[in-house]
């Protein structure tokens, strides 16, 4: 049966979308999506791959007990985070068990996705073996005061809270460092918008020009 991916068909691009925690990048991907570009987000796999009955949530169980449960069985996700963001030893035990399924995952459904690119959002891409398998980079970048301001507002964080979210992370300009291009997400959403409009035609171009480089009978 035809999976719906013509195996003959250039590889599309892949750019890969990220930016520190409350940046922005979920509506930065939105906005792609809005244009039929595929989006790959790791966020949303990392949730299915430790949903009930999966196998990395019973290891996350016997690594850290019942108290990162909720009373249905779930991984109580306010409880993970305040341990993890207390102690980098527990933060690396949960990433040694998520990350690997996270990135076999992300990898499997950008082979199935097609399109001229696609926007695969990884927000620690800075320190993951996923930032090699990416054609560019694209950064979403905000202020780190307005990042604060968002997480206390989005998530009901304490402020002392959200700085040890940001600290546990990659800094702004290691972030910066790897990127290829850069949305500003410090003003408005139609400013936002504007520039993703931008990179989509330039992204559009990338993937025209790459395909016109590709050796006759494989365009």
């Amino acid at each position: 049966m035809d999976s719906g991916t013509d195996k003959s068909a250039p590889a599309p691009l892949r750019i890969g979308l990220t930016g520190g925690i409350a940046s922005g990048k979920s509506t930065v991907a939105e906005m792609f999506a809005a244009h039929g570009v595929p989006v790959i987000d790791t966020d949303v796999i990392a949730r299915q791959v430790v949903m009930p009955g999966e196998a990395a949530l019973a290891e996350i169980r016997e690594a850290f007990g019942d108290e990162v449960l909720d009373s249905s069985g779930a991984l109580d996700r306010a409880a993970m985070r305040k341990l993890i963001f207390a102690d980098q030893k527990h933060r690396r035990t949960l990433e040694a068990i998520v990350h690997p399924r996270i990135q076999r995952e992300a990898l499997r459904q950008a082979t199935e996705a097609g399109g001229d690119y696609q926007i695969i959002v990884v927000p620690l891409l800075t320190g993951s073996p996923l930032r090699h398998q990416m054609d560019r980079i694209l950064v979403v970048d905000c202020d780190e005061s307005l990042q604060i301001q968002r997480l206390v507002a989005r998530d009901a964080e304490s402020d002392e809270q959200a700085q040890r979210m940001l600290a546990a992370q990659a800094s702004r300009e290691s972030r910066l460092a790897i990127a290829d291009d850069v949305i500003d997400n410090d003003t408005s959403l139609e400013a936002t918008r504007s520039q993703v409009d931008a990179l989509h035609e330039m992204y559009l171009q990338l993937a025209k020009k790459a395909r016109a480089n590709l050796p006759e009978g494989k365009r």
